[in-house]
Formats: structure tokens, C-alpha cells, sequence
């Protein structure tokens, strides 16, 4: 049986459904927060119950107890963490939730698998890690010493405390540096959601850094795969980069889907954030080497899936 926490989250739940659709057993865990609409999460998990092989728990990280039980009752062999607080802008708002859910959140999960002896343990990182790194593409081996968000400073810590899990009680862990997934039923704090979003209501779009933003855009089946590869790569201590190896301008993204959606938008240019890296740009050679990584999806195609699932969505009345 395999643990995945966030289930209910973006990538928590394609991945639930995948490992569902290979005939996995799979037990999700999520809290629910607020920081975005919970009836969509719900609307992922109700998809999820869909599988007879899906068990949901609504439990929080740092619930101690009430994660101890959940490890008592079912018999993992393997733990996806996904859970996390996420959102770079908003951890310089609400710094204590991410040191209580990235980081505290993430020790519970190391010491239960130490306890439990899980054989293999993959969890989520994240480009916001190499903060302001300048050397691009970024590298698996660039050294991190400027993470410019609290977010990215969860994520740096997280990976230091897998590595330590990993060097004193042999556990397998692999953290991966995710870089801007976007997709069907994604989050709508996400940039091409927002856009898409404001576009269709004729709202004014923010754009920062002048337009100059660029993103290294992930498409989720792309994503998806690569967390799955690591179910037949169980590696000691492993860093891995998942991204798609471009690097994307905002401004092209919303030109995109003004043309797509048959509608102008309002755009308002603003200085770059704190906390925001104006670039992020993988390189994706060790992916490569190690999961035989290879995204098929361009941001084109990725764009079309969005729009259609959006406006399906939509019109669901969701």
C-alpha cells in the first residue's frame, strides 16, 4: 500500500491517480485547509473515492497521534509526501504555517517512517530552493546559498533533514525539485490559472517583473511520471530536478491564451516581488540518467489541455 499525503492537493491527486489506475492500493491523507477553495479539493478526492482502492483520511501533519494511528492501521510500504504549504508570496505573510507544516510536518513523516520501516520515501522539493542562483540551467550540483522566499527555505531544510533520516537510519528518500507544474484541476494561486481566470472575467491581470517573469512550465502528466519512476529507483539519497528544460515568458503565456480564448486582457505591470525568482530554468540531464525522464509535453499542447478542463470545469458549475 502506498501513502500519499496531499491527496487532495494538485499533484497529490494526479498522482493518487495514477498509482490508482496501475492497480495500486493507495491511502490519501489531507487537511483541507482554506489557503484555496476547499470545494475543489473535495471535488479531487470525490473523484478519487471513484476507485474502490482508495482510502481518505482528512488529518493534518502535525497531528502527531492522529498520523501515528493512520501508520498503525495500514501497512505502507511506500510514502509520496506531496503535502506541504505552498505559495512563495505568501509565506512572507504567514511565515509560522510553513515552519509548522514544511517542517515540522515533514519530521513527523521522517520519524514514522523510521519507525515503520517504509522502504522507500519520495517527497516534494521545489526550484525555489536555488532562489538566486544565476547560474542557469539550474543544476542538481549549483550550491544554494541565497533561497530569497520562506517557502524555499522549508523546502532547502527539508532536503537536509531527508539527508540526515537517510545517513543515520538508512532510510531511501528522494526529494524532487518540482518546477511550475501546471494542468487539469490545478491550483488557483498558479499563475496560468489565475490568468485564464481573469481573461474570462475581464479582471486586470497583475504581471511582475514587467512581464519579464520566466518560468520553466511543467506539464502534471510530465510531472507524474517522473514521481512513478521513482517507485523502481529507490535510491539511498537522491536529489532530482522534474521540469520540462525551457524556460517560458509570462507575457507568451498570456498571449496565448488571449488567442485561445478569443478575448484581450487588461494587463497591469508591476515591479518584480519580493520573495519571487525571475527565472527558473531546470536542467533536467540527471532525470534523464536516473528515471529515463523525458517530458512530452510543450507548453502549447499543456496550455490546451488547461483551457479545456477549465471551461469544462466551469461549466460543471463547480
Amino acid at each position: 500500500m502506498v501513502l500519499v499525503t496531499g491527496a487532495a492537493g494538485f499533484i497529490g491527486y494526479h498522482v493518487s491517480e495514477k498509482l490508482l489506475g496501475l492497480g495500486y492500493e493507495v491511502t490519501g491523507i489531507d487537511n483541507i485547509n482554506n489557503y484555496y477553495s476547499p470545494k475543489l479539493k473535495w471535488a479531487r478526492i470525490q473523484r478519487l473515492m471513484a476507485f474502490p482502492s482508495f482510502k481518505f483520511c482528512q488529518v493534518d501533519l502535525c497531528d502527531a497521534e492522529g498520523m501515528k494511528d493512520i501508520f498503525k492501521k495500514y501497512d505502507f510500504k511506500i510514502v509520496i509526501h506531496l503535502a506541504a504549504q505552498v505559495g512563495v508570496r505568501y509565506s512572507l505573510e504567514n511565515p509560522i504555517i510553513f515552519q509548522q507544516t514544511n517542517i515540522e510536518g515533514f519530521l513527523n513523516i521522517l520519524e514514522l517512517c523510521c519507525h515503520s520501516k517504509i522502504q522507500n520515501l519520495i517527497y516534494a522539493s521545489s526550484s525555489s530552493v536555488y532562489g538566486q542562483n544565476k547560474k542557469l540551467p539550474f543544476s542538481e550540483n549549483d550550491p544554494l546559498e541565497g533561497q530569497i522566499s520562506i517557502y524555499g527555505v522549508t523546502k532547502r531544510t527539508n532536503e537536509l533533514m531527508a539527508h540526515c533520516y537517510s545517513c543515520l537510519y538508512g532510510i531511501n528518500t528522494t526529494g524532487l525539485r518540482f518546477f511550475t507544474a501546471y494542468g487539469p484541476w490545478g491550483r488557483p494561486d498558479m499563475a496560468i490559472f489565475k490568468f485564464t481566470d481573469a481573461i474570462l472575467k475581464g479582471s486586470p491581470l497583475n504581471v511582475f517583473n514587467n512581464g519579464k517573469m520566466k518560468r520553466d512550465f511543467t506539464y502534471i502528466d510530465d510531472i507524474v511520471e517522473g514521481v512513478i519512476a521513482c517507485l523502481k529507483h529507490p535510491f539511498q539519497y537522491e536529489i532530482i530536478n522534474l521540469g520540462n528544460n525551457s524556460c517560458i515568458e509570462l507575457l507568451y503565456i498570456i498571449e496565448y491564451l488571449e488567442h485561445a480564448l478569443g478575448k484581450k486582457a487588461e494587463k497591469i505591470l508591476l515591479p518584480i516581488q519580493p520573495g519571487d525568482c525571475p527565472i527558473t530554468y531546470a536542467d533536467i540531464s540527471k532525470a534523464g540518467k536516473l528515471l529515463d525522464f523525458k517530458p512530452k509535453t510543450n507548453i502549447e499542447e499543456g496550455l490546451k489541455r488547461f483551457i479545456e478542463w477549465y471551461l469544462s470545469y466551469l461549466r460543471s458549475g463547480s
